[in-house]
């Protein structure tokens, strides 16, 4: 592949061991040996940045004909790269991101990206002089400075020491839970003055492989949008594939308000959801509608026509089941 000029950024890392809070267990595989294929391009919770569109004076060599290409290369050097997961392993072929920068800054002071390209080698005609090259691999990536000289080619190849992350969740029991309601945030483990972790994945689906640099890692494991959460760290080693696996103590609840025991939920129900001190968990308006909670108590409020209606109620983990309010009681203890 060869490629005259466009643009380019940076990326990050992570990676897996276990530590929980209070609501959950996890475990974790043994590492296994790092597919090299490239990342999901579609359905991804969160790139790390898009790739820049080519620049307007961006051609490839066969654009400008077999003559006018090596006129053109005869004035500028040719810098050739290639990047490995590990040390001594095969190149990659795809799924590569790379980004070069002049290494002299603009007038804005921000480094001026020349050009980028996808896939797997590349190769670039650049006029003289230092730059940056940044290569990513879904969310690994490493930077080097090099040098080109005029009527020289010069190689690169870029050690990412990156391995891969895939993430899973079970009830108690080891119960499977639903896929469509599971998500994973992976952050730095370094914070900043305030305490708060870089975020590197947001929202990432159960069972995707998160390609990272060799490091430790804080998940945060979701099941549904509210208070079911597991953290954990996480170490990922190079050239290898960790999974690791996070239980969460919660159940799918279904809320009801119906006129009698059993009977049909009643439509335009508003409904909220409070911890035994007050504190609001969540609010909705629905007949049924259905939620995630973490084990223990909880107070509901039901509203329909000006008509307000309570109970108290507990969640069991692993137990999905609904919870009903009968309209002509003022009150239902569970």
């Amino acid at each position: 592949m060869r490629v005259p000029s466009s643009s380019s950024v940076v990326s990050s890392v992570i990676a897996v061991v276990a530590v929980f809070t209070a609501t959950a267990a996890f475990g974790q595989a043994a590492g296994q040996p790092m597919p090299i294929t490239p990342p999901a391009a579609t359905g991804e919770p969160l790139s790390y940045a898009p790739d820049p569109p080519p620049s307007a004076t961006a051609r490839t060599p066969a654009a400008v004909g077999p003559a006018a290409a090596d006129v053109a290369r005869a004035y500028k050097p040719t810098l050739k790269l290639s990047a490995l997961v590990t040390e001594g392993s095969p190149a990659i072929r795809n799924g590569l991101v790379w980004r070069i920068f002049k290494e002299k800054n603009n007038a804005d002071d921000r480094l001026q990206l020349v050009v980028t390209a996808s896939g797997g080698d590349a190769e670039f005609d650049l006029e003289p002089g230092s730059y940056l090259v940044h290569a990513a691999y879904g969310r690994a990536g490493a930077t080097t400075r090099v040098t080109v000289t005029k009527d020289a080619t010069r190689k690169e190849t870029l050690i990412l020491n990156a391995g891969g992350l895939k993430l899973a969740a079970l009830g108690v029991g080891d119960l499977p839970l639903p896929t469509d309601k599971l998500t994973f945030d992976v952050y730095s483990m370094d914070a900043d003055q305030r305490g708060d972790r870089q975020a590197l994945v947001m929202g990432a689906g159960a069972g995707k492989i998160i390609r990272l640099n060799a490091d430790t890692y804080r998940v945060v494991a979701h099941y549904g949008d509210l208070n079911a959460v597991v953290r954990a760290e996480i170490h990922v080693n190079p050239g290898k594939l960790t999974e690791a696996t996070v239980y969460h103590k919660a159940a799918q609840i279904t809320l009801k308000l119906v006129n009698e025991p059993g009977g049909e939920a009643l439509t335009n129900t508003s409904w909220l959801v409070l911890t035994p001190s007050g504190d609001q968990i969540t609010e909705s308006v629905g007949a049924f509608p259905t939620i995630v909670l973490a084990e223990g108590d909880y107070a509901l409020v039901a509203k329909n026509q000006d008509r307000i209606f309570t109970r108290n109620f507990s969640v069991q983990a692993g137990y999905d089941r609904e919870i009903e309010i009968v309209a002509d009681d003022k009150a239902d203890k569970n």
